[in-house]
Formats: C-alpha cells, sequence, structure tokens
C-alpha cells in the first residue's frame, strides 16, 4: 500500500491549463519552473561559450576525455546524437524565443560542461538555476537514447572524473565569488529572501568576507548554530526524528525486495536500492520514507535515533537517468526531480545501517541519494559507532539530493499527522512513532 499521490501528470497536462512556459514538476528550487528563465538563462551561458574571442579555447584535458569517448565509441557516438535529434520539434522542446534551437548536439554540450567545471553557481535574481549541467541535458534526459547513454556505467565514469574536477574547484577559495552581496550573490536581497535571518541560522561570520566561507562547498554544507534545531524527544525510543531538513516525497508500505521500478509508479525495488546488501532481504515487506533537500536549504544528515552504527556503504551509480516512464511523450523537465522514487535504485547513494536501541525498530536504514551534478555523499560515521539522536551521520556536497529511511516490516510505524505528501520536515523534529509488534 502507499500513502500520496504519484509522479504528477506531466508536460501535457500543463499544456492543457497553464501556460506552456511554467513547468509544474520541478521541484527543489533547484530549476526555476518558468521555461522560459532557464531558456534565457542557457541563452547567456551559450552566448558566453560562443563569444568569437572563446571559440577556439582548449577543453580541459577532462572535456577532451570525455569528447574522445564519445567519438571513438560507435554505440555512444551514435547515443549522444540521438539524444538530441529525439527532441521533439515543438514548443517549449524546440526554439529559444528568436527561433534558434538551444543546445542541439554533444560538441556545445561539451562546451558548456566545460565552461560550468569552472564557475560557482550563482543566486539568479528571476529564479535559480541550481543544475547547471542538468540545465543543458533538461531535455535530451526525457529522450530514449538519453535513457539509455546516462544509464551506462562508462558514461557515468566520464561524469565522475568531470565532477571531480569541478569538486576541486567548489572546495577551492577561487569558488568564493558568488559569496557576495552583489548581484548574483548568495548574500544579496534576493538571495536572502529565500533564506531569511542567514546569520542568525547558520554558522558564519558576516563581517568576514564571504561571510567567513572558505569556499562555495563550505557554504552549500554550513551548519546550523547551537539550538537552531533542538532534538526532540532525546531519550524517547519509541519516537523516530527526522533526519535532515526536508520535504516530503513519499511513504510507501510493503516495500518489495524486487520490483520493476522502472514502471510507472516508481515502485520501491528493496534489493536494487541496498545494493543487494545482505542486509536487503530483512527489509522485505518493510515501510520507506523519503523526503527531498531543497536547494537554500541545510545538506548535512543526522541519526534519526538512538543506536549503533553496523554498516556503512558507498555505491556508485548514475547522475543523470531519470524513469523511462517519465520520459517523452511527456518528460520530467526537471530530470531526475521526478523519478525520485527511482533513482533510489540506480544513483550515486550511500548507505548506513544502524541498530536502534528499541528493539521494535531493530535494524533501519538511513540512505542518502545523489540526484544530479557533483552528488558526493560523504559518511562521518563508522561501523561500531555509538549515535544520539541528532548526531551528524554525513552530509550532501553540491548536487540534488533525496534521502530514505527504510524500516522491517515487523517494526510497526505511524507518521505524525503532520508528515504529509509535500510537508517541509525540519531536522531532528519528531516525524513518527514505533509500537512493539
Amino acid at each position: 500500500m502507499q500513502i500520496g499521490r504519484e509522479a504528477r501528470s506531466h508536460l501535457n497536462n500543463v499544456l492543457k491549463s497553464h501556460d506552456a512556459s511554467i513547468i509544474e514538476h520541478r521541484v527543489g528550487g533547484w530549476l526555476p519552473r518558468d521555461h522560459d528563465i532557464l531558456r534565457k538563462w542557457l541563452d547567456r551561458k551559450i552566448a558566453h561559450v560562443e563569444h568569437p574571442s572563446r571559440r577556439d579555447e582548449p577543453l580541459h584535458p577532462v572535456i577532451q576525455e570525455f569528447q574522445r569517448f564519445i567519438e571513438t565509441n560507435p554505440a555512444i557516438y551514435m547515443g549522444f546524437h540521438q539524444m538530441f535529434e529525439q527532441v521533439p520539434d515543438k514548443p517549449p522542446y524546440s526554439n529559444d524565443p528568436t527561433g534558434k534551437p538551444q543546445v542541439r548536439d554533444y560538441k556545445l554540450m561539451l562546451k558548456l560542461f566545460n565552461h560550468a567545471i569552472g564557475t560557482a553557481p550563482a543566486y539568479e535574481d528571476d529564479g535559480l538555476v541550481g543544475f547547471p549541467i542538468s540545465a543543458v541535458l533538461d531535455w535530451p534526459m526525457g529522450t530514449p537514447a538519453g535513457i539509455a547513454m546516462f544509464c551506462r556505467p562508462d558514461v557515468n565514469e566520464h561524469f565522475k572524473k568531470l565532477f571531480d574536477v569541478w569538486s576541486s574547484f567548489l572546495t577551492s577559495e577561487a569558488s568564493c565569488g558568488v559569496l557576495n552581496d552583489g548581484p548574483g550573490g548568495w548574500f544579496g536581497r534576493p538571495a536572502s529572501e529565500a533564506m531569511p535571518d542567514f546569520a542568525n541560522t547558520y554558522v558564519c561570520d558576516p563581517s568576514a568576507p564571504h561571510h567567513g566561507y572558505k569556499s562555495w562547498d563550505d557554504f552549500f554544507t554550513r551548519s546550523f548554530r547551537p539550538g537552531v534545531r533542538p532534538v526532540f524527544c532525546p531519550d524517547d525510543n519509541d519516537v523516530i526524528n527526522s533526519a535532515c531538513e526536508s520535504t516530503v516525497y513519499r511513504i510507501s508500505y510493503g516495500a518489495q525486495e524486487t520490483d520493476r521500478f522502472w514502471l510507472k509508479g516508481q515502485p520501491y525495488s528493496l534489493a536494487h536500492m541496498l545494493n543487494f546488501d545482505d542486509f536487503a532481504s530483512h527489509f522485505a515487506g518493510g515501510t520507506v520514507f523519503q523526503a527531498f533537500l531543497a536547494a537554500t536549504k541545510y545538506h548535512r544528515w543526522h541519526a534519526p535515533v538512538n543506536g549503533r552504527i553496523v554498516r556503512t556503504v558507498l555505491v556508485p551509480g548514475t547522475y543523470y537517468a531519470e524513469s523511462p516512464c517519465e520520459g517523452f511523450p511527456s518528460p520530467d523537465a526537471a530530470g531526475p526531480n521526478q523519478s525520485q522514487a527511482f533513482i533510489t535504485s540506480v544513483a550515486a547513494r550511500a548507505l548506513i545501517f544502524i541498530e536502534a536501541d528499541n528493539p521494535a525498530i531493530g535494524l533501519m536504514c538511513f540512505m542518502a541519494v545523489g540526484m544530479a551534478e557533483v552528488s558526493t555523499c560523504e559518511i562521518t560515521v563508522d561501523p561500531g559507532d555509538v549515535v544520539h539522536k541528532g548526531d551528524q551521520i554525513g552530509s550532501f556536497h553540491f548536487g540534488g539530493s533525496t534521502h530514505c529511511l527504510i524500516f522491517r516490516p515487523q517494526t510497526k510505524v505511524t507518521f505524525a499527522p503532520s508528515v504529509s505528501i509535500e510537508a517541509d520536515i525540519k531536522l531532528n523534529e519528531a516525524i513518527a512513532k514505533v509500537t512493539a509488534a
């Protein structure tokens, strides 16, 4: 049995009832719902990389390697042509306002990647474009060729190399250029309206350059000030707390050990989610709680229960795969956003198995899932560590993110009435209670 609505009906319904430029299923604030904003943003990036003064600039070695990989493998070469050819030639997919197609070939795609890996995301006044590479791949991700390419391990290996270079930049002082109060700055008026009372909420020094942050990644992984997110019911082992500052995506009971996760409805397939870990069978028929993290929010993970870390696993996976049922003719315009249940089985992710002090909970699993871009999952606990509710257990680094709490079928979980689909839940708040079986 599943609680909550399934993925929204996509662009065909949008075209019937709203302006065609409004993409209703872009969630989390990473891409603007108004496609005109994204299109204009992409126009500016294309104009930058195609400026006569830059046309002959050499690509970064990691991009050159990606290009050789595409051009020397016939199947990849075909796929990276077809993913653009299969995008429909009709609005809003086809042209920009001047009638000129936007990204329609892999060479322009690579030029835009080359620009992206040397920049930090700015805060856009008219709509945040926090996924620059997802913006480039916006429609190709929904084509049959795009789905096939982005599920290939060898393609994802090249994205991983690209992201390693980008990550090096984002962790450097050079990435601080957008940490200011100027246009596009993360401390300017528009960003401050999206993140009110920032200085009193997060650890920072407003009097220091860049608010005291040493890099974009340092800003992205910022900590709450002490007391901002108190731990609810710290000693009540019957209460499960929120592990992340997030928005509820789905709650499912009776999740199957294996299921066809690529079909409409995107059922959870626990063996795939847990990477066929020995513990996977313990959760067959159990409960999955999933919630996603927004662009302007907090990106660290904290223990939802009191207990002991049993096992931690980092699982490599995809970065831009989306569910086939979200592709054309009604694509998920935000890539993995509306494929969040699907990507729990295929995307790069981290597993933290916790043996709760409460035997009515027993073994549970926290799963962090990278949704796009760098998607780094950092685990900060080790097997054998004792954790208390609210203790940090890891964090996301730049990229979209979603997470799951997975319980065994013997764990009788009742979620609070406030924990409904699309409800915003704060870190460390009580979200569920467990009763003895």
